[in-house]
């Protein structure tokens, strides 16, 4: 398909005469997506390994380290809407998204190369700067990608699978930025052999700017109607009066406190309770690698099912497996790998398909509201998440100091077990109030579908209209243009 338009950053083809019938190319949607490894090869260590690291190689409690993370989650969450708006509203000659992807790049790298390769005697005020430091270009990042993939196309199923594709290459990038320190541990004498977290920071360091150049070179921007000024106070409103968005953020915000208590417990779950070692990094290969395996699956439910129902089905799925690991005995490499296995068959679910769900929440506001706003939702949705991460740590970190649980010692029987409930019993819970929330969600193809549709009517009236401008009397212009499609909230 040629949806996409012509390659090259002065480009910003359209895509609004999109239709269901039309599919992004296999090329341009995989050169689109290819900045997701890096982006979650970051993103992995910032959960599970980096405050794992800093709890174990400097003076810092586990509880500090939690706080420092925990604080610059929050950080991140107040950037977000302001770094939102600003995607949204400043245009240049590649486009909405692109430059802003591209500025971000060596904000990363600067960032990256400081926090996973800390120096000798690095304390908690290094360590809290260059959190705050790094999160800003996070932010631009993720938020331009998701945005820009948001407008690349109109259809409600083809949007299921360019998050998909998306989210594909993330867990790729998770699995290979894993291989690493496997590979390392083979490789490299033990005495001259780097910490994980060094081959990780490394990883990003070289793939990212080889990614982001391939993907804005290649691949073209929709071009969107240009969103008016508003206020924080309408922005806020924006949110009271929009159920859809509600329900979505709710459910993102609830996901990621499960999420993050999961990631960051994880491996002192694998190392102090199942006594698994090095193992730990292979588990979490089979979890990404079963992940990824069934992403395909997953896009499949949704254009059968619908989103949000498909969504449904991931989350009481993700509920009723963690509690297998309760049946696991110590030291047991393969019914772990397989307990893992069942695990991942769904980590990947979640995240695409409320990304996707996410561009149906846009169009419906464009409807209501009359502008687009997909930085600033897009904004929303992943400050809710790094909300929910940002409880979700400091809780962790700070159970471990009052569990009295010393990863790598001996601990008492209470404390691992203390460990175990903390690890699997949120999980469990927060997976069916996710299940429910999404219950109500009112917004399902029909509706999206009818939504483009007066999108579509008034792109071809305010076309009318300019031409009317240019070619009668202003006075005669009225006469010429239609009357605005109505809309109907769900």
């Amino acid at each position: 398909m040629s949806g996409t338009g012509q390659s090259g950053l002065g480009e910003s083809p359209s895509l609004q005469n999109a239709t269901s019938k039309d599919r992004l190319s296999w090329g341009r949607l995989i050169a689109f997506a290819l900045p997701a490894a890096p982006i979650s090869a970051l993103g992995l260590p910032l959960v599970v390994h980096l405050p794992h690291f800093y709890d174990r190689h400097t003076t810092l409690t586990a509880a500090a380290v939690g706080l420092i993370f925990m604080i610059a989650r929050f950080w991140d969450v107040f950037t977000d809407p302001v770094l939102g708006l600003l995607s949204d509203k400043f245009e240049t000659r590649w486009g909405r998204r692109r430059h802003w992807i591209v500025a971000s790049v060596p904000i990363m790298l600067v960032s990256v190369f400081m926090v996973f390769m800390p120096p000798e005697g690095a304390g908690g005020l290094y360590l809290t700067f260059w959190m705050f430091f790094l999160y800003v270009g996070w932010t631009l990042l993720t938020v331009s990608h998701m945005s820009w993939g948001a407008e690349l196309t109109p259809d409600y199923h083809e949007r299921s699978r360019v998050q998909g594709v998306r989210e594909m290459l993330l867990i790729f990038g998770m699995v290979f930025v894993l291989v690493l320190p496997v590979l390392s541990s083979y490789l490299v004498p033990e005495e001259t052999r780097p910490e994980p977290v060094t081959l990780m920071g490394w990883f990003v360091i070289i793939f990212l700017p080889i990614t982001v150049w391939i993907a804005v070179s290649s691949v073209g921007e929709v071009k969107t109607p240009q969103p008016d000024h508003f206020t924080w106070g309408e922005a806020v409103a924006l949110i009271k009066r929009n159920r859809p968005l509600q329900i979505l953020l709710s459910a993102d915000l609830f996901s990621g406190i499960g999420n993050g208590i999961v990631s960051s417990l994880f491996l002192y779950l694998a190392l102090d309770v199942l006594m698994l070692g090095n193992f730990s990094n292979v588990l979490l290969l089979v979890y990404f690698i079963s992940g990824l395996s069934f992403v395909g699956p997953a896009i499949w439910l949704s254009n059968r099912v619908g989103k949000h129902k498909a969504a449904i089905f991931s989350s009481l799925f993700s509920g009723l497996t963690v509690p297998l690991i309760f049946l696991l005995p110590e030291g047991n490499y393969v019914l772990s790998a397989l307990c893992w296995t069942v695990l991942g068959v769904n980590m990947g679910a979640g995240p695409f398909l409320f990304r996707s769900i996410m561009a149906d929440v846009v169009d419906h506001d464009a409807v209501d509201s009359g502008h687009q706003r997909t930085g600033l939702f897009y904004a929303l949705l992943t400050s809710t998440n790094k909300i929910g991460y940002a409880i979700a740590i400091g809780i962790s970190m700070a159970s471990l100091d009052w569990l009295g649980l010393k990863t790598g010692e001996e601990n008492t029987e209470a404390a691992l077990f203390g460990l175990q409930l903390i690890y699997i019993l949120p999980s469990f819970t927060i997976s069916l109030i996710v299940a429910w929330l999404l219950s109500h969600f009112p917004l399902g193809e029909v509706q999206q579908q009818a939504n483009r549709e007066i999108l579509a009517k008034r792109a071809l009236d305010a076309a009318a209209e300019a031409i009317a401008v240019r070619t009668i009397e202003p006075g005669n212009v009225n006469s010429v243009v239609s009357e605005r499609t109505p809309r109907t909230d769900p």
